[in-house]
Order: structure tokens, then sequence, then C-alpha cells
């Protein structure tokens, strides 16, 4: 593999970003929805169907996250569940991010325990 392919492998977007819509589709076909905030965060309030796996504990651990269903990663904004998705992709896992996180969500009316 040459130099160039080599940069194009490791700086492309090895996970896709998805709207609350798409996450809801994707859901309904058997995706996990992990929530990567702190604890603290996940508190105040998370998606119904989400599990919790902060961001800090994925780098160590995928906590029994099935490879056999894609997973989409949801933090407060996207930033976090940038990463989340991207580690989870070079795990192998079909990886998402949610565009606009846990206020994407809220604005969308999306159920919230």
């Amino acid at each position: 593999m040459g130099l160039v392919s080599s940069l194009k492998k490791a700086f492309s977007k090895t996970y896709r970003t998805v709207s609350v819509a798409q996450a809801k589709e994707l859901l309904a076909s058997g995706a996990a929805l992990i929530d990567v905030r702190s604890a603290q965060e996940w508190r105040s309030g998370h998606a119904q169907q989400a599990k919790h796996v902060p961001l800090d504990r994925l780098q160590t651990t995928t906590a029994g996250i099935q490879k056999s269903r894609p997973v989409i990663a949801m933090c407060q904004s996207g930033v976090r569940s940038a990463s989340a998705a991207r580690l989870l992709a070079a795990q192998g896992y079909e990886a998402h991010s949610l565009r606009g996180g846990m206020g994407a969500w809220r604005r969308a009316g999306e159920p919230v325990r």
C-alpha cells in the first residue's frame, strides 16, 4: 500500500453520522443505542432504549455490545459520540454517531427517562 493510500485510509471516516430519524430507523431494525456521556449526564436524562457506556470505559471494553448489530453512539452534542463511533468502527462494528446528541433527541420529541 502506498503512502497516499495509507493516509487516505488513516484519515477516512469509518462511521456514519445519522439524524434522529435515521437513528430511529436503525433502532427499529435492531441497532443498539449507547450513551457515552458521564454518569451525571446520564442521570440528568437519557433515551429510553439507551445503554450507558461512558466514553472512557468504551476505550477499554465494549461492555457486551454485540458486533452482529449496528451501534449508534450518543452524547450531549455529537462530539464524544463521533469519537466512540470511530473507536467502535476500528474494532469491527458497524458504527454510527447521532448528529446533535441528546439535544437533537429531545428537540425531536423522543422519549427521555
